[in-house]
């Protein structure tokens, strides 16, 4: 798999691509927008790993590119405020994680994107599990089991972000949308169905929200 990584701060991207390569991905480098365009219309890359505030040319001005050329995108940024967030997936983010950031949570992240975006990768089997991605077909044990659109989405979700801790307020926004006026029993109700359908480990955060553990 090949990674580029558009961080402006070279010890920061300096750091990433230690611990990409410590996973066995190959990583190319670029500090700016502009390089970063350039290096997209000169290569091939599974994933890219996009800081928002850069010179030259931004983040969300090179989102639209990766986008056309159907790139799945990280952003990495310190701009955490959630208008900041919903402005980076309406634009096409596959995923957005603020800084400071663990370096495991990174790599966990990128195996959750590229697993979903992966050409290659059609069927998820794990936890009694087979998903048929295209299809939409979930079977437990071999059995057929029938979800609602909701239930789908938020067990990929929590596929998606296998191992980490999920805030209620974090699935209603992934899940229900942004704008959704929901509860956290929205939340609450659908991982109870979740777990009785399908019997999965998903864990109980106290106070928090689940985990779905890895």
């Amino acid at each position: 798999m090949h990674i580029l990584v558009v961080e402006d701060d070279k010890s920061i991207s300096d750091l990433i691509k230690i611990h990409l390569e410590l996973n066995e991905f190959k990583v190319c480098q670029a500090y700016n927008g502009l390089e970063g365009k350039e290096s997209v219309e000169t290569n091939d890359y599974d994933l890219i790993i996009l800081d928002l505030m850069m010179p030259t040319m931004s983040g969300y001005e090179l989102l639209p590119v990766l986008r056309e050329k159907g790139i799945p995108v990280i952003i990495l940024s310190a701009k955490n405020q959630l208008e900041d967030k919903v402005k980076g997936f309406h634009l096409g983010a596959d995923d957005y994680l603020t800084k400071p950031f663990e370096a495991i949570e990174l790599m966990m992240r990128v195996k959750a994107v590229l697993s979903r975006t992966s050409k290659s990768v059609t069927t998820y089997i794990k936890h009694g599990l087979t998903i048929e991605w295209k299809k939409r077909l979930v079977y437990k044990e071999e059995k057929l089991i029938d979800l609602t659109l909701k239930e789908y989405e938020l067990l990929m979700y929590l596929i998606e972000n296998e191992g980490i801790a999920l805030s209620r307020n974090q699935l209603l926004e992934a899940v229900w949308d942004y704008d959704f006026m929901g509860e956290s029993r929205t939340v609450d109700t659908h991982i109870q169905k979740l777990r009785k359908k399908l019997e999965i480990p998903i864990e109980t955060i106290y106070k928090y929200g689940y985990r779905l553990e890895a």
